[in-house]
């Protein structure tokens, strides 16, 4: 059942409530929705997880204001459903944007309301390359594949994008549907969203993590590289890796038996 949430005066969030059980909570990755997990929300209430679908600010069905592309904001507006909700003992799962957005709930509120974290992909510590951190790309190359093109031909940008998800070629339906789903982020969102990404460093937040970590990552991945799993196991002492040998960013669409496996295993 979807629902909105208002996380500060005015600002309306989209949520995905689907099942009863222990809860799981979601957060999409950039240009994405929550819709990306659907697979998910038809498998796990089955199974007696309560699935928690959120759209961040910007994109799906939740409002696009000009402000509040920001971690901390990000952050903020997840501890938001989690209080209106009232959920305890949840399981955050996160991939790409959400990946680093859940790491920083997760340090930020002292995992208040989880008691498992679970990282996919995810674009953290630092999705840019810092000096003694290994990142996606320079903040130069950001700017020239993320920034100018999502400014002067969005919809280029998003097929384009679409095409590094993946190790494996998908089918042209998947394609298709992952092009339909980004298109209808808004474009502000987009733009300051990908200025999050390039801007913000999350190193600090690792040694604050204290729940049980799993980080599952593409060994192929073209988007958020392996090192930043290796990094991001490096500084979380709860944490462990689980690789994705044939996958890419989306490990979920590449090796998706072995996904849900995987999913399943570590939240029960």
């Amino acid at each position: 059942m979807g629902k909105y949430i208002e996380v500060e005066s005015g600002i309306h969030i989209y949520v995905e409530d689907i099942g009863a059980g222990r809860p799981v909570i979601f957060l999409h990755g950039w240009p994405l929705d929550s819709r990306m997990f659907e697979y998910a929300y038809m498998r796990l209430p089955a199974l007696g997880f309560r699935c928690i679908g959120i759209d961040f600010r910007g994109f799906g069905k939740s409002d696009a204001p000009w402000e509040g592309y920001t971690y901390d904001r990000y952050a903020d507006d997840v501890r938001a459903v989690i209080d209106k909700l009232g959920l305890e003992d949840a399981a955050l799962v996160g991939f790409s944007m959400g990946g680093a957005t859940a790491l920083h709930y997760a340090a930020r509120y002292q995992s208040h309301g989880i008691s498992k974290l679970l990282l996919i992909g995810a674009a953290a510590p630092s999705f840019t390359a810092r000096e003694g951190a290994p990142g996606a790309m320079s903040v130069e190359d950001l700017n020239e594949q993320m920034i100018r093109p999502t400014l002067e031909d969005r919809p280029k940008m998003i097929t384009s994008f679409g095409k590094k998800l993946t190790h494996k070629t998908p089918s042209a339906s998947s394609a298709a549907w992952v092009e339909m789903v980004a298109f209808q982020a808004s474009a502000v969102g987009t733009l300051r969203a990908a200025e999050m990404l390039r801007d913000e460093d999350l190193r600090g937040d690792l040694d604050q993590i204290t729940v049980p970590t799993a980080i599952f990552h593409g060994e192929k991945d073209r988007i958020c590289p392996y090192a930043l799993a290796e990094s991001m196991n490096a500084g979380i002492s709860t944490s462990h890796v689980v690789t994705f040998a044939k996958s890419g960013h989306a490990l979920m669409m590449d090796e998706p038996e072995k996904f849900n496996e995987e999913l399943v295993s570590f939240l029960s």
